[in-house]
């Protein structure tokens, strides 16, 4: 259960009303699920991270899948069933086939494993891996 309760559109202020008709819209949905209902009760908190995600799922350099399945890989690593579900859906939607979730939860045990194992023993940034990203 939510620690407020959700915000239903029909409870909502103008304020986050306004918020919720643009996620529908740039979603091009009908309804608005959970995540922004629990946030909806401090308004300027759904309006700023809605405008971060808007503006950081939308497509760049990174094309909106590849975006999805960070967004898996990192709620996986973060424990959060939620987002997990939420993007899973959403990758799946953007073209995420069922091998290329197994792929990637592949990667995702690996790198969570050589992490753990690299800070475990402590081991020393190579010189050749300092270099700037060009």
């Amino acid at each position: 259960m939510a620690t407020f309760g959700f915000i239903e559109y029909s409870d909502a202020s103008p304020e986050v009303r306004a918020v919720y008709d643009d996620i529908m819209a740039t979603r091009k949905t009908d309804w608005i699920n959970n995540f922004w209902k629990g946030l909806a009760h401090d308004p300027a908190l759904l309006q700023r991270i809605w405008n971060d995600v808007k503006q950081i799922m939308a497509p760049g350099a990174l094309d909106p899948l590849v975006k999805e399945l960070i967004y898996v890989a990192v709620s996986v690593t973060n424990g959060c069933p939620y987002c997990i579900a939420a993007h899973t859906v959403s990758a799946r939607n953007k073209g995420m086939s069922e091998a290329m979730f197994h792929e990637l939860m592949s990667v995702v045990g690996m790198a969570n494993e050589t992490n753990r194992l690299v800070n475990g023993y402590q081991v020393e940034i190579d010189e050749q891996f300092k270099a700037p990203v060009k």
